[in-house]
């Protein structure tokens, strides 16, 4: 389209220059103020820069540090950088379990009776945080120890989603508002909303079951978003537990585990979410919320203490109140920076505990047992976690008829008994989880679907392809510990054959398993709870579970032996195949 120009001459043209308005006088520039929001995820009780399994300062191919130790010093440095008064620092759960450190002050000497400060209650203390948000592992060690951790905290522990199963009243601090004051004008308002793990209510029933149920992210923050609005918070901050896929490791029982970004997406008012759970390093992703079409702003701070998200809000004052105006974030590599020495002086006691009591030689090895092979070989390490599961579960049903077969995953690559003096450290390393044991009955028929399920771990090989134990396993993104081997049948796994097709050769005793047979089968609390979502299990009776935790029965095992010889135990039960014949 043309546009047609207008020619004023003389009078005519004055007469329209005077019904222009004259240019606005620039008035004083709006008045600005920079929020940093410092974050933290799945510290999994690293507070110093540590490998309790290895016995040594922590490594990695990649060159990460861990510990609360070192985050410490990038939070002191930001804190100078942008001002203590300007600064908030908090962390998205899973803060008690993960390291022996943790273990120790839960199982062998627990703060609910000696009345000691959780090590990770000190450390963050001392750090300063402003806020920490219940993560699923929160619950590993049951309600009590939890909320003697959280009476020792200084900050506030968040879970607006766990709430009363009676009542359906919150359990525990839905959010907090913290106000930082600014010169000569109103203050700044920042809210922080914390939601935890629905997988809770699966992964630690025991714990939870009859007491707290754990409701949806997305319902859960449209409750409470408006609330903290109301309040006058000028930010909102999410703390979640959970990671941003949309997706979930268990099936479509519960509310979605992975919901990060769905908050972000469906709830108005959210300036960001600081997320964990899933162990990944986002430095800054943006997300469009559907209803408002703001961006919101998601960050990760990976795990262990490796990385230190740093949100920046800018704020300007807006028809009298600060208004978020611009928003960006970034990962520190603690790597950068020594530990602050004050967290190691304060922790060194009880750091320096746990190495005597990882240091206890409990056993003699016969031989060097490693556990690299294990997740595509039947290896002696793994049929001793099978034996010591087997022979529990027999003491404890000394009236059981049935045969007892055992499940067990290779939780760790690393794992290693050494030839000679076993110590806890060494068990602790195979067994890195603080899982119980149970016993559930299954059939001959029921066992065939759950190994068929758990073969789906491997990618299918074609014929004449090379071997490569680097691409054989973790098919679509299938973890270590969710692929599960039986000890006390015999069985194949043809992984030329699809998913679901590939169980070959199932025999009890050198004959076809019956497929109405009846077995007791020894079983971990994650799995048998649902957690890998393998059939059968979470409906199958329940014959025995005693909350006996396995790293502390393959412990005590072993103490009673006193040695750890392949011949006593080691069974080749199980091989892989490709069209029948043997891979390795």
């Amino acid at each position: 389209m043309q546009t047609k120009k207008l020619a004023l001459t003389g009078a005519a043209a004055l007469c329209a220059l005077a019904l222009v308005a004259p240019p606005a006088q620039a008035g004083p520039p709006a008045k600005t103020v920079t929020v940093t929001v410092m974050g933290t995820s799945d510290l999994h009780a690293n507070v110093l820069n540590w490998d309790y399994f290895k016995d040594g300062a922590y490594t990695d191919s990649q060159g990460n540090a861990v510990g609360l130790a070192k985050v410490s010093s990038l939070v002191n440095r930001i804190r100078a950088e942008r001002g203590a008064d300007r600064t908030l620092l908090f962390d998205s759960g899973d803060t008690i379990q993960g390291t022996p450190l943790a273990y120790y002050y839960a199982k062998v000497e627990p703060i609910t009776e000696t009345g000691r400060t959780h090590p990770m209650a000190k450390a963050m203390n001392a750090i300063g945080y402003d806020a920490v948000t219940l993560g699923n592992h929160e619950f590993n060690y049951g309600l009590p120890l939890l909320a003697t951790w959280i009476k020792q905290m200084k900050a506030p522990v968040l879970g607006a989603n766990a709430v009363r199963d009676r009542t359906g009243l919150p359990a525990y601090q839905p959010f907090v508002i913290k106000t930082m004051k600014v010169k000569g004008d109103k203050p700044i308002k920042v809210g922080v909303l914390g939601l935890t793990n629905p997988g809770v209510a699966i992964w630690d029933k025991a714990n939870v079951e009859g007491r707290l149920r754990f409701t949806d992210l997305v319902d859960t923050a449209r409750k409470w978003v408006p609330v903290i609005r109301g309040l006058g918070a000028d930010v909102v901050v999410v703390t979640a537990h959970a990671g941003d896929s949309g997706l979930s490791s268990y099936g479509g029982d519960l509310p979605v585990e992975n919901a990060s970004a769905m908050v972000a997406e469906q709830v108005p008012g959210i300036d960001a979410v600081l997320f964990g759970h899933a162990h990944n390093e986002v430095a800054q992703r943006f997300v469009t919320n559907k209803a408002t079409g703001e961006q919101v702003l998601l960050t990760e701070p990976s795990k262990w203490g490796q990385r230190l998200s740093v949100l920046d809000f800018q704020l300007a004052k807006q028809r009298g109140r600060w208004t978020v105006t611009g928003k960006s974030a970034t990962t520190l590599n603690t790597n950068t920076v020594a530990e602050d020495p004050k967290i190691v002086r304060l922790l060194k006691p009880q750091h320096d505990t746990t190495i005597g009591y990882v240091n206890k030689v409990v056993a003699q090895s016969a031989q060097e047992l490693p556990a690299t092979e294990s997740p595509y070989k039947d290896t002696p390490i793994l049929d001793y976690i099978q034996h010591v599961q087997v022979e529990t579960v027999k003491k404890a049903l000394p009236d059981n008829t049935l045969p007892v077969l055992s499940i067990a995953a290779p939780f760790s690559r690393s794992a290693v008994f050494p030839a000679g003096d076993i110590r806890v450290r060494d068990v602790a390393g195979l067994y890195v989880y603080d899982n119980t044991l149970l016993a559930v009955k299954l059939t001959g028929a029921q066992i065939k679907d759950y190994l068929e399920y758990s073969a789906k771990y491997f990618n299918q090989l074609a014929p004449g392809a090379p071997v490569d134990p680097a691409t054989l396993t973790n098919a679509n993104n299938t973890p270590d510990y969710n692929y599960d081997q039986l000890s006390g049948v015999s069985y194949d796994i043809d992984v030329a054959k699809p998913a679901g097709q590939r169980i070959a050769d199932l025999s009890y005793e050198g004959a076809p398993l019956p497929a109405d047979k009846e077995f007791v089968v020894a079983i971990n609390n994650y799995r048998q709870s649902g957690g890998g979502s393998f059939p059968h299990v979470t409906t199958a009776p329940v014959l025995y579970n005693a909350q006996v935790e396995i790293r502390q029965a393959l412990i005590e095992y072993a103490t009673a032996q006193g040695t750890i010889d392949p011949a006593d135990f080691a069974a080749s039960n199980w091989k892989l195949t490709r069209d029948g014949q043997p891979l390795f």
